[in-house]
């Protein structure tokens, strides 16, 4: 992460929800709706969001059920990225995921989204599986393979 004089993160609650909207929607082709972001808090759902200097950065939202979560999504406003504050959210969710004692760590990936690929490689994911024609393309025409990793903690 490049220096910041301050650094929190924050549980993701629905009161936060529209402004993590704003990163949702810069970031993905097909992202989330709100109501399905909404959803995806409380119960077997939990999240944080990062501030660095009074700004937003980014979230992620995990899905814990049975001693195994999973990366649901996670996002760093695209002004913002290339800073290390990925790495930081991914890392943020690793201590979350070891709270909630979990044994396995599950996500998903674009095949064609090497920059999330290699950072969760180098914390450990192993590809264990793909599904093909997953998601719909980035272009619009047609759709792309998920890549589905894990990690053990």
């Amino acid at each position: 992460m490049t220096q910041a004089t301050n650094t929190t993160f924050h549980p993701v609650t629905q009161e936060i929800v529209e402004k993590l909207m704003v990163i949702e929607l810069a970031c993905h082709p097909h992202p989330w709706s709100e109501k399905t972001f909404r959803s995806c808090i409380d119960g077997r759902y939990f999240g944080e969001y990062l501030i660095v200097d009074q700004v937003i950065v980014g979230f992620y939202v995990g899905e814990h059920v049975a001693g195994e979560s999973t990366l649901m999504d996670i996002c760093v406003d695209p002004e913002q990225q290339g800073s290390g504050y990925g790495k930081a959210l991914l890392l943020q969710f690793f201590k979350h995921c070891k709270q909630l004692t979990t044994s396995t760590i599950f996500l998903e990936v674009r095949a064609k989204n090497i920059s999330a690929q290699m950072l969760y490689i180098n914390q450990g994911f192993k590809e264990i599986s793909r599904r093909t024609g997953y998601y719909p393309s980035n272009s619009g025409f047609g759709y792309e393979d998920a890549i589905v990793m894990s990690k053990k903690i």
